[in-house]
């Protein structure tokens, strides 16, 4: 990939008061409160093994990788030259690159080598840095992350599909399974007409003498060159999970036509298909009829990860405008120095800290929940949504502020800011928007009564360190006693400021007294919706001195 050295001086001018050309960084190294919430949450071979991957995301190098991936969509090819059938997603070479960089390491299998010892945290803070890289290639590494645990319910399946799964060698070739070592999974569960409601879904699942055979659409079908799917399909038993395999134990190309690819509004350098099941072979997994307790487990594992990429993506926004601010000047004196900007920033740089520490948090109880640690086990069940729906109702808005530090700079497609914003819907839409979550959040709660007692505990861990903390789990409380329809009314509200409060506690317990102190103060006495509205005595050089030490 050829570089070029810019030019400041201009046919007509010389370029000043800009940023100089960004350079390589280490970005684990650059961020501290990442690696706080590492040594703490998580055992020390983490941080180290994360070291490499932190320096080669922060590349100029894997930089041009994610621009380029970014710039150059995949391309659908359904037919060869002859008139076959093919199916086939053509990717940028850069796509390809940095699948090498997530697989190749083993950042998709790593959760469960190493479950119940740090795993998920490795996996956790991987996906963080390499969002950073690109978010669009991140999802088959999430995907072919999450699909271990729906493995888990049928054995022989497990058997089989496992050992590639783990498998470090990223090979994009479109071959049977048993032709490959590494392998990738997808997963196809959307119709038209049900969305989220997946018990609505159409598709049938027949049973054959050499297996089932699938016929239906699917409205949505993530990562559609991997080398397995699972998806959902309606059966005598009710709505069952099936594997569906790209090629057929015979060696052919299974009946999984692909219609379109999605024009979306970001995620540009991840292909996302509509496809039809025309007599696709396909193999139950898990309990017949308990299709979407199967899946589910699954969806809790991309959940996750659907709540640490918006939290990567601000936070390399904040990187970005940091950076760019203490280089520009207007109006007499540098844009770092200015007591507004400052201001922003601080909180920007808040926020950031609380989704770092809350993201760790919630990895650390999915190693302990794999231990069997039942306090872990009752906060993994509910974590996962609280910080999905928040970190992704708090990144369209911070990413616009960003881009806002830079001015029209940072609107145009040359800057990262642009493509982050257009990224930013789509973690809170996938694997259940926003009133889905809030629901579901609920549901634990009456469900799984456990998940919000062991809530309460780490709560309370904190009570006292803040009189605006401690006011705020007070009207929790009063709220949570709410009658069902009322709870229901209210389920946005309370699953916004479940996940603040253990935000805030985490900060308090953990993070320097100015951090913790400053963020719930901010969000719990006359909160505001944007962001810049920090208390007036603030310790904000103490705040914005923690973004790059």
């Amino acid at each position: 990939m050829q570089e070029y050295a810019p030019r400041a001086r201009l046919a007509t001018h010389e370029v000043t008061n800009q940023p100089p050309p960004p350079e390589d960084r280490d970005l684990l190294e650059d961020d501290l409160p990442m690696r706080e919430a590492l040594a703490r949450e998580a055992p020390d071979w983490v941080a180290e093994r994360l070291a490499p991957l932190g320096r080669d995301v922060g590349s100029e190098h894997v930089r041009a990788l994610g621009e380029a991936a970014n710039r150059h969509p995949p391309e659908l090819r359904l037919f060869d030259r002859y008139g076959r059938r093919l199916d086939a997603v053509d990717y940028h070479p850069a796509y390809h690159e940095l699948m090498h960089l997530a697989m190749d390491h083993g950042w998709h299998a790593v959760a469960w080598q190493e479950e119940g010892r740090g795993g998920h945290q490795a996996h956790v803070a991987a996906l963080y840095l390499l969002t950073q890289a690109e978010p669009g290639f991140c999802c088959p590494v999430t995907m072919t992350h999450a699909a271990m645990p729906a493995l888990r319910h049928s054995p022989s399946l497990h058997e089989r599909w496992s050992p590639g799964l783990l498998h470090w060698d990223y090979d994009p070739r479109a071959l049977p399974a048993e032709r490959k070592t590494a392998l990738t999974f997808g997963m196809a569960m959307t119709e038209k007409q049900g969305g989220s409601d997946v018990r609505a879904n159409t598709t049938q699942a027949t049973p054959v003498a050499d297996g089932w055979r699938l016929n239906g659409h699917k409205w949505f079908c993530s990562a559609p060159m991997s080398d397995a799917f699972l998806t959902l399909a309606q059966t005598d038993d009710g709505l069952g999970c099936f594997l569906v395999p790209r090629f057929t134990p015979d060696g052919e190309r299974n009946a999984i036509e692909l219609q379109r690819l999605k024009d979306k509004c970001g995620n540009r350098a991840n292909a996302s298909a509509e496809i039809e099941y025309r007599d696709a072979w396909a193999e139950p997994l898990g309990e017949p009829g308990r299709g979407v307790a199967t899946i589910l487990s699954m969806v809790q594992q991309t959940r996750l990860d659907a709540a640490t990429a918006p939290v990567a993506m601000m936070r390399q926004a904040l990187s970005e405008a940091w950076r760019h601010v203490r280089a520009r000047h207007a109006f007499g004196r540098c844009l770092a120095e200015q007591p507004l900007m400052r201001t922003l920033l601080a909180d920007m740089a808040l926020e950031v800290e609380a989704g770092v520490a809350l993201t760790l948090r919630t990895a650390r109880a999915f190693d302990g929940a794999a231990r069997g640690d039942a306090h872990e086990t009752a906060l993994a069940r509910l974590l996962p949504a609280l910080a999905k729906y928040w970190h992704n109702k708090r990144a369209p808005g911070f990413l616009a502020e960003a881009m806002e530090c830079l001015g029209g700079i940072g609107y145009v497609e040359e800057s990262p800011l642009a493509r982050l914003y257009r990224e930013a819907p789509v973690n809170s839409i996938w694997e259940g928007s926003g009133n889905v979550i809030c629901l579901d959040v609920l549901r634990v709660f009456g469900r799984h009564p456990e998940a919000l007692t062991a809530l309460r505990q780490e709560l309370d861990a904190a009570r006292g360190a803040s009189s605006a903390l401690d006011t705020a789990m007070q009207e929790l409380v009063t709220r949570l006693e709410a009658p069902p329809d009322t709870l229901e009314r209210q389920a946005r509200w309370l699953t916004q400021r479940l996940a603040q409060c253990l935000q805030g506690a985490l900060l308090l317990r953990h993070a320097p007294a100015e951090i913790g102190e400053t963020f719930c103060r901010s969000r719990f006495i006359d909160a505001s919706p944007v962001f810049g509205t920090l208390p007036a005595d603030a310790p904000e050089a103490a705040i914005l001195n923690r973004i790059q030490p």
